[in-house]
């Protein structure tokens, strides 16, 4: 065929009516990408997921997990008003029983002083809120059976007194509150501040003797009674006096002065106890 004076040669194989003439196949052909530097979904490490203790990722939004500030941590409030949030006071509940109970033994040996050492990274609230409710319940109870005897046995009227658990709950929370309050109060103003928590702790615990000797208050004999309410007072006393000791030291010529008024006030609870619930009149 000839156009425009070229020649072109055109074989008999090549002449297909209405086709366009075939392309050889020029075999396996491999193609090759560059290394792309996408992010693969979702990522292999824990950042992000909410079962992990690391920041979101970095193109998540920060509105609901700040820097340095766990994704499963619980919101609360800053400053002063943190103090009247539940979380601020759940960690001086998080004591189990054997805890408890180790820390009830302490105080029946009060000769080793050893109780605030035990307790000082890990003082509770748990103890001596229950130690104080036992002795209201039993305070009532024992009082009100002691009187109810007393009465019955000399064939006397007997009316039941609603005052007693009032005045229980009064001497119990309110001596386990005030007297911690006001010895941290002193100890911080010479110098040899202690924990609030742990006062409350300690003189929590120095109270359970007393459940014991509540109870054996039923035996009708005075001089029993005062003997019982004479030894709870000692041991109790003690225990405070000689867990406090090794701190107070501390503050000088005058801590001879504050342990023994912290060891007489702890008498004087003891005398109180004796002549408002474990005398009997009739």
């Amino acid at each position: 065929m000839m156009t425009g004076g070229n020649y072109t040669t055109i074989d008999d194989s090549q002449k297909v009516s209405g086709s366009v003439p075939s392309v050889p196949d020029p075999g396996h052909t491999t193609v090759k990408f560059a290394e792309s530097n996408l992010q693969t979904f979702p990522p292999s490490a824990t950042q992000g997921k909410i079962s992990g203790g690391s920041n979101p990722p970095r193109d998540a939004d920060d509105t609901f997990s700040g820097p340095g500030r766990s994704s499963t941590d619980e919101p609360h409030s800053g400053g002063w008003l943190h103090k009247f949030t539940v979380g601020a006071y759940k960690p001086f509940f998080d004591v189990d029983t054997s805890d408890v109970v180790d820390r009830l033994k302490e105080s029946l040996f009060p000769f080793r002083g050893t109780f605030t050492e035990k307790t000082a990274d890990k003082p509770d609230l748990y103890g001596p809120f229950w130690i104080c409710t036992t002795l209201i319940f039993v305070a009532a109870s024992i009082g009100t059976f002691v009187t109810y005897v007393a009465h019955k046995w000399k064939k006397q009227e007997w009316n039941y007194d609603i005052n007693l658990v009032t005045w229980s709950a009064g001497v119990f929370y309110g001596y386990v509150t005030i007297i911690p309050l006001a010895l941290y109060v002193v100890l911080k103003y010479f110098s040899a501040p202690s924990g609030l928590v742990q006062l409350f702790c300690l003189y929590g615990y120095s109270l359970f003797i007393f459940i014991p000797a509540l109870c054996l208050s039923v035996v009708p004999v005075e001089i029993f009674r005062w003997v019982i309410a004479g030894v709870a007072g000692f041991m109790s006393a003690t225990f405070v006096a000689l867990n406090l000791k090794a701190h107070i030291n501390s503050a000088g010529e005058r801590s001879i002065l504050i342990i023994a008024s912290i060891f007489l006030l702890q008498l004087g609870l003891a005398v109180v106890l004796k002549l408002y619930l474990f005398t009997v009149t009739v």
